[in-house]
């Protein structure tokens, strides 16, 4: 007899959790500065995020309240046009409409910094209070070695 499966029925093997950003491939934003780098990640982000390039200039138009257009993120997108670099609103309205967190990832992580949900940050600080209580538990146990019996 075999078992009737559930579609409702999520799996824990399949499940990933969606709240740490990997970033990007670091073979597909390869350049000799930042400026190619940056163009090479918004490239990638455009051919990614699942919209055409008309539909995502509308929407950050919509964002920003003035017009973008295809040919703007073209030349974002490009690391021949050094000339004409996307200004931090436009970047701001480019995440905005693609949703894609990988360019937020793209300057946090030469600083060591990652991007995480807003959500988890209670989990991040307990564990960081877990590791400050081991290390305190550890400079207890060492002092009260060094002292020994002598005061207890």
């Amino acid at each position: 007899m075999s078992r009737k499966t559930d579609d409702r029925q999520l799996s824990l093997l399949d499940w990933v959790p969606p709240i740490v950003s990997t970033g990007y491939d670091p073979r597909l934003i390869r350049g000799n500065s930042l400026g190619f780098r940056l163009s090479r990640a918004i490239s990638v982000t455009l051919e990614e995020c699942g919209q055409s390039r008309p539909e995502v200039a509308e929407r950050m138009s919509d964002i920003l309240g003035r017009a973008v257009t295809v040919n703007m993120l073209n030349a974002y997108a490009s690391g021949q046009r050094e000339d004409h670099q996307i200004s931090v609103p436009r970047y701001d309205a480019l995440i905005g409409a693609t949703q894609d967190r990988r360019l937020l990832e793209f300057l946090a992580e030469p600083r060591g910094w990652t991007v995480v949900d807003r959500s988890i940050l209670p989990l991040v600080d307990l564990a960081a209070l877990a590791e400050h209580k081991k290390e305190l538990l550890r400079m207890e146990k060492g002092l009260r070695r060094r002292i020994g019996g002598r005061y207890a």
